[in-house]
């Protein structure tokens, strides 16, 4: 198989003529604002509402940890809370911990 000069030469012409730069990137700038508005977005506004949540947190109030624990809440440090689950019962979880705030009064229905 034999290639001529000038057709190699013709071949690489063609190939060395390029398009517009924004057209060539626009697909990943599409795709890229696809990703923020559908993912990155919410993640961030959940990450916000979790935030405010855990810091909201205060003697009293009936939470859910994430293994499923209700109760009510004893005492509030820094990074750990007393939930009391029973009465006398008291565990010590970490704040990041609790997955929801119940309404007052959950607990005396379950």
């Amino acid at each position: 198989m034999t290639f001529s000069i000038p057709f190699v030469l013709a071949q690489a012409a063609a190939g060395a003529q390029g398009g517009n730069p924004i057209l060539t990137f626009l697909p990943i700038i599409v795709l890229f604002g696809v990703f923020y508005f559908l993912m990155i977005r919410p993640q961030m506004k959940r990450q916000k509402e979790l935030r405010t949540m855990l810091s909201a947190l205060a003697k009293g109030d009936e939470v859910v940890t994430n293994g499923g624990i209700a109760g009510r809440i004893d005492e509030v440090g820094e990074t750990f809370i007393s939930v009391e689950i029973a009465t006398n019962v008291v565990v010590k979880v970490q704040k990041g911990s609790v997955s929801q705030v119940l309404p007052k009064g959950s607990l005396k229905s379950v």
